[in-house]
């Protein structure tokens, strides 16, 4: 799966990112009503703006993509001074508010995720396979505390398993994410020229770290 989008961003075939904030994340970010400075997680981060309007917002970000072209990308989209580093087989890059760390996202650990309190997935889980999304939704609810709230957008289309984006649909999402989240739904767009679909969600951390 980590090839096969490497290969994607390499070639440019990219039609997944926007060229702006995410109208959802605009919408519903606020209704969250996540505190300032808390650090959002942003797994399967890409090139996204959604996580420079989360800087700008006052959150400092934490994205994580395996694609070190995608990383380059949104570096070079200002001309603020970059910082980097290693650490535990991530390689790091910082500029201003947002830190991106390139590599495998089910490799980074608690420990490493200390600071993190919110979180938001705008398409990471239509990025993965069936059974690799079991496995994110259990990774996310390792990684962020309990009370910890974040905003999931989902897609679905009648492709049936064709992807990625994959199909995502409502009843998938509440088995995927209510063993260790409390789910609140909160709109759908229109479909798009290709019957594709979004949903939107808000999600807060149940109970004890796993």
């Amino acid at each position: 799966m980590s090839d096969q989008w490497r290969k994607r961003w390499q070639e440019g075939r990219i039609g997944f990112h926007l060229q702006q904030a995410h109208p959802a994340l605009l919408r519903h970010w606020a209704s969250l009503g996540i505190a300032n400075r808390t650090k959002v997680l942003v797994p399967l981060c890409g090139k996204s703006l959604d996580m420079r309007w989360l800087a700008d917002e006052g959150h400092p970000v934490l994205g994580i993509e395996f694609a070190p072209e995608a990383v380059e990308q949104f570096l070079a989209q200002r001309s603020t001074a970059v910082s980097r580093y290693r650490q535990a087989g991530f390689t790091i890059s910082r500029q201003g508010n947002v830190e991106l760390w390139c590599g495998d996202f089910f490799h980074l650990h608690i420990q490493q995720a200390a600071e993190i309190g919110a979180f938001y997935d705008r398409a990471s889980l239509i990025a993965l396979p069936p059974a690799t999304r079991q496995r994110y939704a259990f990774h996310l609810a390792q990684l962020v505390p309990p009370g910890a709230k974040g905003l999931l957008i989902s897609l679905s289309h009648p492709d049936g398993s064709a992807g990625p984006p994959y199909s995502v649909p409502k009843s998938e999402i509440e088995n995927l994410f209510t063993p260790n989240f409390t789910l609140t739904f909160l709109d759908e767009g229109s479909p798009d020229e290709r019957g594709r679909t979004e949903s939107v969600w808000a999600l807060e951390r149940r109970g004890p770290r796993l």
